[in-house]
């Protein structure tokens, strides 16, 4: 197996209060902990010998406490969009704000919100339900992040999909965002406790900072989103990254969720 990385240990400014986090790998091999470019935890694993099997073991201790997504202080400079970023900001949020998809399809579904002009986060709520309402969800196993014109002429998409639709229209408009993947906690729906790996999109507000756009939900992410990796786009942020020699491989995993 060639060298592994893995970036299974939650943001430190995540919502969600972090009590405990540990991480087993097995076989036992040489284990160090990084952060990458983008200031990700990762954990790097060199495997010294072949090895017919790996589990990864990750336990999680969090205190959820309500928030509110609105309770935020937006810069009098940007509480109206459109706005633009000051000089010096902008430098820094330019590979935040680099169109890689310029396809007609993309451009007329951005047609719809350019000639917006109103209140910020009034916008964004707007703009999350619409993709949320437009882009029916659809669990997806194949690998990878779909084109945002496949997602649009089919209408469907799994999370990481929409998020980074999401992440390409706001960029299109001059809001610098980025994709997060991480876990989604739910308790006390209707079917009961839940948590699953999640992706969502994140944008710049002056003054906010980032804020979380669920596109699945049409929400603002909460405390009940765990972000564990945080990039650009889906290429940087993969949760797992390695490569064996050819072999026939399967994979499973699975979730428990405790509550104290």
């Amino acid at each position: 197996m060639s060298p592994h990385r893995f970036r299974l240990a939650p943001q430190r400014d995540t919502q969600a209060i972090i009590e405990g986090h540990s991480f087993v790998l097995r076989p036992a091999n040489r284990l160090y902990w990084q952060h990458d470019v983008y200031g990700n935890k990762m954990a790097r694993a060199d495997f010294d010998e072949k090895t017919d099997f790996m589990s990864v073991e990750v336990t999680l201790e969090i205190e959820l406490t309500s928030v509110n997504p609105f309770d935020v202080l937006v810069d009098d400079e940007s509480q109206h969009f459109p706005f633009l970023y000051p000089s010096i900001v902008k430098n820094a949020l330019l590979p935040y704000l680099q169109i890689v998809d310029r396809s007609s399809v993309l451009t007329a579904f951005v047609g719809c919100f350019e000639k917006f002009h109103g209140e910020t986060l009034s916008f964004l709520v707007q703009l999350n339900q619409h993709i949320c309402n437009y882009i029916r969800y659809v669990r997806r196993l194949e690998p990878g992040v779909q084109s945002c014109e496949m997602t649009l002429r089919t209408r469907t998409g799994s999370c990481r999909d929409s998020a980074w639709l999401m992440v390409q229209v706001l960029r299109r408009i001059g809001l610098a965002s980025r994709f997060a993947s991480g876990y989604l906690i739910q308790l006390g729906t209707a079917s009961g406790d839940s948590v699953e790996l999640h992706a969502w999109a994140e944008v710049f507000i002056p003054g906010a900072s980032w804020i979380g756009l669920d596109t699945t939900s049409g929400l603002f992410t909460s405390e009940g989103h765990i972000p564990l990796a945080i990039g650009p786009g889906p290429e940087q942020v993969a949760l797992v990254e390695g490569l064996t020699e050819p072999c026939s491989a399967t994979m499973t995993y699975q979730f428990e969720l405790t509550n104290h």
